[in-house]
């Protein structure tokens, strides 16, 4: 990994009445990276993020930028711009005053103002646009006065509060592309909180997932989806199969289990693990067909199909299998005829293989 530009060490942040919000953090963040705060209302990322930026204080631990401690600077000396989820821009004011006001108030010079103005807007795609006032634009686009506003100071580090909530889901999209590009572009360390699962995978290169102010995991998309370490992280993290069940045996990797509704079955497990532990299955890696499948060390069971989603590209089918038990499946839809090919009522196969499926231990 790349120099350090943001190191957080044991930081913690308490509220008078017990409050924890901040439990004991310590990560690091490497220049240009694109990193995400992912977790629940209330787990403590948004107050993660304000410590960084100054807008609050930590009750211990310490919070370094660029290789400097940042505890008694404030807010406004330190090297961070925030963007925040109202945009905040100023009605009254046309575009390019807007970007351009930040670097007013700090008494730099018109020209100068004028010449950076206008590369952020650039940077942005909003040159056509300077002098709009914001009640004329659309969300996305006063989303991207914002960026621009806060991009025309040089931070080091922009932080990103739920920058995309406010937008339609197709605005979202969008705009997770365009930030994206927008960081490779400019080359400075993004922060973004989000509660959104899909906004942290598609945009982010590492994400740490919080839950109850404590970090839970840190690591790339992908290996927070395949290989997530807890059952928090697992079920967070897009859609899972969570499946007690009890061990039975561990041998050369490998764990025997007796898992509910699936009988006997052996799964890889390089750590040790108590008397019970639960198995999670992503539903793209289960199969359905309506004769009993053939292979050697498929996982297998009977099911009746209960409830069929169609989404267009995929269906989402949930199968009672029985012991109490619902899978829920992810088809892809690669025919014109359309659909899953099963309905409600159908008896079926289930199947996977092991392979495909974790044995978590938290």
């Amino acid at each position: 990994m790349s120099e350090q530009i943001v190191s957080i060490r044991n930081v913690s942040r308490r509220y008078p009445g017990g409050v924890t919000a901040v439990d004991d953090v310590s990560l690091d963040i490497a220049q240009n990276e694109f990193f995400a705060l992912l977790g629940p209302s209330g787990c403590g990322k948004t107050t993660l993020l304000r410590m960084i930026s100054g807008l609050d204080t930590p009750t211990e631990g310490q919070i370094m930028i660029g290789g400097q401690d940042m505890a008694l600077t404030p807010p406004n000396l330190r090297p961070t711009n925030m963007v925040f989820q109202s945009y905040a821009v100023f009605p009254h004011m046309t575009v390019e005053q807007n970007v351009g006001y930040g670097l007013k108030v700090t008494g730099v010079e018109a020209s100068e103002i004028k010449r950076r103005t206008a590369e952020a807007l650039e940077m942005v795609k909003l040159s056509h646009l300077a002098a709009r006032k914001p009640d004329q634009m659309s969300g996305g686009q006063r989303q991207r006065v914002a960026l621009a506003r806060a991009l025309v100071k040089r931070p080091k580090v922009l932080l990103l509060d739920e920058p995309l909530s406010a937008l339609d889901a197709k605005l979202r999209d969008g705009m997770r592309l365009e930030l994206t590009r927008l960081q490779e572009t400019v080359g400075i360390t993004f922060i973004i909180v989000t509660h959104d699962q899909d906004e942290a995978l598609s945009m982010a290169s590492r994400i740490a997932v919080m839950d109850k102010g404590a970090i839970q995991q840190i690591a790339t998309p992908s290996e927070l989806y395949e290989q997530p370490r807890t059952r928090f992280v697992a079920d967070f993290i897009g859609k899972v199969n969570l499946i007690d069940a009890a061990v039975l045996g561990q041998k050369g990797g490998k764990v025997s289990c007796l898992a509910q509704g699936l009988g006997n079955m052996e799964v890889g497990c390089e750590k040790s693990t108590g008397d019970k532990a639960t198995i999670a299955i992503r539903p793209e890696k289960l199969k359905i067909s309506v004769s009993e499948p053939k292979g050697a060390g498929l996982v297998k069971t009977k099911g009746t199909i209960r409830d069929v989603a169609y989404y267009g590209d995929t269906s989402h089918i949930v199968a009672d299998i029985g012991e109490g038990l619902d899978l829920s499946i992810n088809v892809q839809n690669n025919s014109r005829t359309g659909g899953s090919g099963v309905e409600r009522g159908q008896k079926v196969w289930v199947h996977f293989d092991p392979a495909d499926a974790l044995l978590l231990t938290e």
